[in-house]
């Protein structure tokens, strides 16, 4: 098993109305699982359940000096079967509340990383055993009864993103275009923005310009056109050097 690991300086406490959805113990006798637990370590393990699509078990203990403690344990073939054999995930601790009709949440605000070094995350102190334990503030109720949960929340992998670069530029040195003979010219692909373009020279003029001017155009390379429902925002400078002087002829362009 991996060592344990604790946050106590990034969590946020709160009361929560709604369960834990993926995961929830009732305990019917408290003191049977104190004296359960005392000859295990202080701790019992909930069997495995699912969330995010990996496999985890609920460990609740008391040796936080003073403090309920609770932690999350993946399942070690749940590991195995991760494509980086790691996963990330977001922990929320629930105790409930009887006299409330509520849960007090206490949420791990840091998103915390399993792998096989770092099996178990959780938290030492989640509520103050005493304060627990005292029947009138509504945690221990109907005899001797309590329920704890917990949420994993895996985030979905990044399907949707957005890249903003800035002052990216591409030089193209034409040589001899006084003789250039074909009507269109492409340069070498260059990369912008995780994208990769080519330009496209019409020494005179493309078609709509009747042979009295340069043409010049910025275009996504064949081998990197958008997707259907993609759309790609570019405000480009096109520019043409005078190199015998600063008499430079630019052109800004958005393009979507």
């Amino acid at each position: 098993m991996g060592s344990v690991s604790a946050e106590i300086s990034t969590t946020a406490k709160k009361w929560r109305n709604h369960p834990p959805s993926p995961y929830s113990l009732k305990v019917d006798n408290f003191k049977q699982l104190e004296k359960f637990a005392s000859s295990s370590d202080d701790k019992y393990q909930s069997r495995l359940f699912s969330s995010g699509g990996y496999n985890w078990k609920l460990n609740k203990t008391d040796n936080g000096k003073g403090f309920i403690s609770m932690y999350v344990e993946i399942d070690s073939k749940s590991l195995i079967s991760a494509p980086q054999r790691e996963v990330f995930a977001e922990l929320i601790f629930f105790v409930y509340n009887k006299k409330e009709n509520k849960y007090f949440t206490v949420q791990d605000v840091e998103v915390k990383r399993f792998n096989a070094l770092q099996t178990v995350w959780g938290l030492r102190q989640v509520l103050p055993f005493d304060s627990f334990n005292n029947p009138e503030n509504g945690y221990v109720f109907e005899g001797d009864q309590c329920e704890f949960g917990v949420d994993v929340v895996v985030p979905s992998p990044v399907t949707n993103w957005e890249i903003l670069s800035f002052n990216e530029k591409f030089s193209w040195n034409v040589k001899n275009f006084s003789q250039l003979k074909e009507n269109r010219y492409t340069s070498n692909t260059f990369s912008m923005g995780a994208r990769q373009w080519v330009l496209w020279l019409y020494p005179k003029g493309d078609s709509r310009t009747d042979g009295k001017w340069l043409s010049l155009f910025l275009l996504l390379a064949d081998c990197d056109k958008p997707k259907a429902d993609e759309k790609i925002f570019v405000q480009a400078y096109l520019r043409v050097l005078d190199p015998h002087g600063s008499n430079h002829k630019a052109y800004r362009k958005q393009l979507l």
